[in-house]
């Protein structure tokens, strides 16, 4: 990356830990307050969790396109603004029909504001030398969760969920609403292109349906890992605490194999650092099936690396393979089945870990290695616009 992109990956690399922090890792601790004081049972709020994911893949072309056309400025900074709605709706939830509202809301939140329209957006801004700014605010917002969590946690126990989700919605609109407006560059003529442009013809080529297939793959393990891993952890014979400290070596692990990528594997085509981070997952499965809980930290290590590189191919690869050209309309398409896969893998592979037990890791290699199959089918060469 370079001097002048730096001031963007910084303002960028602030918004979507926001935008992450105050979105798609609230859940995890807000699910049970909310349903205990909505009267229902917390699968009814992961459910509406469930719901906005998809609604956020069903609106990613549509948001793509529309970043290609008039740029991220205001894309993202209207995410802003729907993030906070959401979250106020949230807050303000008497019934389980409004807590649903409020979770689609936020579901176009997510759609309009995180890391796929982030990608677009610098895109649209540097072409083909988006690689480096792509790893630069995944190198940030990497810590979503670490630094997510323990805000939420904290407003959970001296404010209640409820202002806690006020504080989020505060945040969304006084720092990364200024952010996203100020610091991303206006794109001139962008109105008078939107108003002429016809919608972009992309076929579902070969390429186009092996990486929508790569991605959501990985992304049914990312998902199910993110739901499930201590539960899994404790199924090889690790201790509570074994897991959860195995746990919290991931978003290290994510950092880590970004500071990688980023240095080292710039220097090569996506293609290669995508397929060693298809690899890592399998790695991690096959110690612990070895050694046990024991391991438990070697493949927290494995996973994480690999899901902390797999997060930056999801924008580089396509944008090396098919160039800057309705970069984002193309991730968009890519990325919907992914989403829809993220959406639906915690209560499947919930329902699988039932049935498997530790044996779940054999489903979950299988759906990394059959993705890195996928990847060498794949040619490195630029396709013509």
């Amino acid at each position: 990356m370079s001097q002048r992109q730096l001031p963007i990956i910084l303002a960028l690399g602030t918004t979507q830990t926001l935008a992450w922090a105050s979105s798609y890792y609230l859940p995890a601790l807000l699910a049970d307050p909310m349903a205990r004081d909505l009267g229902v049972s917390s699968n009814w709020i992961f459910g509406a969790f469930s719901a906005s994911l998809v609604i956020s893949a069903m609106l990613g072309p549509r948001i793509g396109r529309q970043i290609d056309l008039v740029g991220g400025r205001q894309v993202l900074s209207a995410s802003n603004l729907t993030i906070a709605a959401g979250l106020v709706l949230l807050g303000v939830s008497q019934s389980v029909t409004m807590m649903a509202i409020a979770w689609l809301v936020l579901g176009i939140g997510m759609a309009m504001g995180l890391y796929d329209a982030a990608f677009a957006a610098l895109g649209r801004i540097y072409g083909t030398e988006a690689r480096g700014s792509i790893t630069g605010i995944t190198l940030m917002a990497g810590f979503a969760s670490t630094v997510g969590w323990p805000l939420t946690a904290w407003g959970l126990s001296h404010i209640g969920w409820r202002d806690t989700c006020f504080a989020w919605a505060a945040a969304n609109i006084l720092i990364g609403l200024p952010l996203n407006f100020f610091m991303l560059p206006a794109i001139k003529g962008a109105k008078q292109a939107a108003a002429t442009a016809a919608k972009p013809h992309l076929p579902l080529d070969r390429t186009m349906i092996l990486l929508a297939f790569i991605f959501a793959a990985v992304w049914t393990v990312t998902g199910a890992m993110a739901a499930h891993f201590p539960r899994i952890l404790e199924t090889t014979g690790a201790t509570p605490v074994e897991a959860i400290a195995a746990g919290a070596l991931i978003g290290p692990a994510q950092v880590g194999a970004r500071i990688l990528e980023a240095g080292f594997l710039s220097r090569f085509h996506p293609l290669w650092s995508t397929r060693l981070a298809c690899l890592t997952h399998p790695i991690g499965a096959v110690i612990v099936a070895i050694f046990g809980g024991a391991a438990a930290s070697a493949f927290a290590l494995f996973h994480g690396s690999g899901n902390g590189i797999l997060t930056i191919a999801r924008g580089t690869l396509p944008l090396s393979i098919f160039g800057p050209k309705d970069f984002g309309y193309r991730l968009g398409i890519i990325g919907a089945p992914a989403r829809m896969a993220q959406a639906v893998s915690p209560l499947a592979f919930g329902l699988l870990i039932d049935v498997m037990g530790a044996k779940v890791l054999i489903v979950s290699s299988a759906l990394s290695l059959s993705a890195l199959a996928a990847l060498f089918l794949i040619r490195a060469e630029r396709r013509p616009d």
